[in-house]
Formats: C-alpha cells, structure tokens, sequence
C-alpha cells in the first residue's frame, strides 16, 4: 500500500546521506519533500503538519548537525516519530470477564468478515471466541456471518427470522453465549452507507447494554481521508478503544493508517492483509514503519514461516540439505510451504532492500507456472531429474502448458541449488542464520 510513499522517502534520504555535512537549508529542503509525499499519500494535513515540525526541531539540534553521519541520524529521528505517529508500541485487547468486543463501522468497511477473522486470531491465541449477528439491516449479513463462523469452527449466534428489535437480538445473544460456555464475545453490528442520527442511536442503545472492553471501529484503508472523518464521528458518539485498519494490501495511497491514531488518539489494533480469514494480524506500529522506509519486517516474517512451518518439516527439510539427498518433491513441498505463508509481494516485503524489486521482477503467475511444471512430472522424474532427457521435457512441457525453454531454465536453477547444498560450508552459514532468525525445529 505504501509503494509510493516508501519510494519517494528513500529517495530523499539518499540525498541526504549524500551529504558530508547538513545545514538547516538541507534540512529544509528534505522536509518540504517529505511533507508533500505525506499529503500526497493521502495523510491528514494537520497531521502531516505536526509531524514535519517534530521531525524538523529534532534534526536541527547540534547532535544532529556536527554528527559524523548526519543523514543516518535524520533517519533515525524519522522513524522514531514515525512509529509514535503510528500509535508507539502495539496495544492488547481489553479481555476482561465478560470479555465483550463491539465491532462498529460502516457498510463496506468489512466489518463481518473482520469479526470472523478476529475470532480466528483469538482461537489461535488459545481462546473460545463467539460470534453474535446483530446486522438486522443489511440482506445475508447473519447468513455471511453463519458461514464464516463454520469455517473457522466457532460457533455463531443468529436472531429469530424477521427480528427487527436489535436491542432484544443483542439480549437473546448474550444469554445464548452464556450457556455456549465461551470466553470472548464478538458482537457484529450494523452499518449504514454514511453516519446517521438512527445508527448511532441504535449503536449507543447496544453499547450501553453490553458495557464491552472493546469497541472497535473497522476502517477501510483506501477511503482515505473519509476513514479519518468516519472515525471521528464513531469516536465522538461511542468512545472507541481501538481501530480494525483493512485492505491494507491493497495499491491505495493509505494515509488514513498515518492520520487514524493522532486524529482519535486511539489504537489502531489489528489489520486486515488480504482477503483470506488467517490474512489478518495485530497491528505492530515499529514493523509498519520499517515497511514504509524500507528496512523490511523480519519479525513479522519469522513469526509467518513459524506458524507456516512445522517442526518436522523443519528437521526433513534439515536432513535433506545436510544429505544432499533434495528433490524435486522436496522442491515443491519448499514451494507449498511458501505459499502457505501469504502472497509473495507481501513475504519480499518484509525483507530489507527488497521493495524495490517486489512488484517488477517477480511475477506471481511465473510462480504458478513453475508449480505446474513440477506437478507435470511423474513421481520418480521428481525424485531422480537427472533422467529427464529431451523428450521427457517436452512432455512435460506440454503438460504444464509451458515451454521447453522455461522446463529447461527451471531445472538449471535447481541443479544450481542442489549443488550449493552439497557445499558444506555454505549450508552451515545458512543454517546459522536460519537458527537466528528463529526458525523451529533447526539448531
């Protein structure tokens, strides 16, 4: 999402790395850049103006000036702000019992299919969530939510057939979850297409009754400048505790995910990645700001290969390597595993330097091809490649729907692997960082 304005802040950086001395015109000068790139992702200007005035005091002190790396300090300074701007450290849910969640939000922002993915995360964390359809307004809105909720396995509560009084729905589900025997409540309300006097009112109404921990107001990232507006009245009517930020993997310019937290003063707590129900994580303010200037995510990165990669397919995958005895099935279980962990774009993203070349030099549909050309070979060509002759490649091409060339080109680059997995030396320093980086199962 951020694309444009991460490409535009690096560039300004390097100019003032550039630099073997700063004075206050630089400075300057760098700023006024950066403040146009903030309002032309869509920032808040008053937010984008307040930002710049901190960065800009910070970085005309004398530390800052006569330092040996003036620019390095500037960035540092940038992204300290920057992660305060994003809300500082990331904020817990309120779960105390009854451990109750109000979702808020307009129609549209995906407040649904946000609340199912929050009762997944919470299963995941050990939890036995419950949903609540309280959407009387909007049609299939309690069929949505029944569905998703078989998805995930947690159990859903759905009013009487033509219930109009949501204040009743909201009672009956509460005293539903009370036999259910769960540990959080998830309650999943209407919307409207704009904010008006009858949805605050019946929101007021629901909050009142409930006293939840959590209301948090789901907000659609490439609204842009509405989102602002939208959660400044949500916040003014019901007090949120917190924000859900979705679609931030979408191309938007995505200032509001810069400007919700300095405008409410509230956190933003989890955010939607992608459409998938586990595309959806706790918001980390540190992480985000490293995305946006460029130095990657590896945290969130270990934490997705952990939760992709099971220890015993740590310890085979181990074994192969260290045996040389790696497959071409093994290949495509790397390959699956891979994709286990969300869309490519978003894993190159997580790594530092490589935004650059994540949306021009690796094509998503290429990956899908070299699947195919696997899947297109018969078990013992993938377990002994050196058979496949001319003719078997061909067929295999075919099959794939593929080329000879891209056959040929695919089975050059794993030979080239197996190769460097058979220099030992190479695989105990990739073993090494692989054990730092806190992959299970490899130590």
């Amino acid at each position: 999402m951020f694309s444009r304005l991460s490409d535009k802040l690096q560039d300004v950086f390097k100019d003032l790395r550039g630099h073997g001395r700063l004075s206050e015109t630089n400075i300057s000068d760098a700023l006024r850049e950066v403040r146009m790139a903030l309002l032309e992702a869509d920032v808040h200007f008053q937010v984008a103006k307040d930002f710049i005035a901190r960065v800009k005091e910070k970085s005309l002190g004398e530390d800052v000036l006569r330092s040996v790396t003036p620019g390095q300090q500037i960035v540092k300074i940038f992204q300290d702000e920057l992660i305060e701007l994003l809300g500082g450290d990331s904020a817990p849910l309120v779960l105390n019992k009854p451990a109750r969640i109000l979702i808020v939000g307009l129609n549209g922002a995906g407040k649904t299919t946000s609340s199912a993915k929050l009762a997944r995360w919470l299963k995941s964390q050990g939890r036995s969530p419950m949903l609540v359809a309280c959407d009387l307004h909007r049609p299939a809105a309690i069929t949505q939510l029944v569905q998703l909720g078989s998805q995930i396995g947690v159990p859903v509560f759905q009013p009487r057939e033509g219930e109009k009084d949501v204040l009743r729905a909201v009672k009956e589900g509460v005293a539903w979850c009370e036999q259910t025997g769960g540990d959080v409540q998830i309650f999943d309300t209407a919307g409207r297409q704009e904010i008006d006097t009858p949805l605050i009112e019946e929101l007021t109404k629901v909050k009142n009754f409930l006293n939840p921990g959590e209301v948090l107001l789901v907000c659609d990232a490439a609204t842009g400048q509405q989102a602002v507006s939208v959660a400044e009245h949500f916040h003014g009517a019901l007090g949120l505790t917190g924000l859900i930020l979705t679609k931030l993997d979408g191309d938007a310019r995505g200032g509001a995910a810069l400007s919700l937290r300095s405008v409410t003063k509230q956190p933003i707590k989890f955010a939607g990645v992608g459409e998938k129900l586990d595309q959806f994580e706790p918001f980390h303010p540190d992480r985000l700001a490293g995305r946006i200037l460029g130095m990657g995510d590896v945290v969130s990165l270990v934490e997705k290969a952990a939760a992709a990669i099971t220890e015993e397919d740590a310890l085979r995958m181990e074994e192969k390597m260290r045996t040389a005895s790696f497959d071409l099935n093994d290949f495509l279980h790397q390959f699956k595993m891979l994709r286990r962990m969300g869309p490519l774009e978003n894993i190159l993203g997580m790594l530092p330097g490589m935004d650059k070349i994540k949306d021009s030099s690796i094509d998503e549909k290429q990956l899908k091809r070299v699947e195919a050309i696997v899947l297109s070979m018969t078990p013992k060509e993938r377990s002994r490649p050196d058979t496949i002759n001319a003719r078997r490649r061909q067929r295999v091409a075919r099959g794939s729907g593929t080329t000879v060339t891209e056959v040929n080109n695919l089975l050059l680059r794993f030979n080239q692997m197996r190769k460097m997995m058979k220099n030992t030396g190479k695989l105990k320093k990739m073993m090494s960082k692989a054990r730092k980086a806190g992959f299970p199962g490899i130590g």
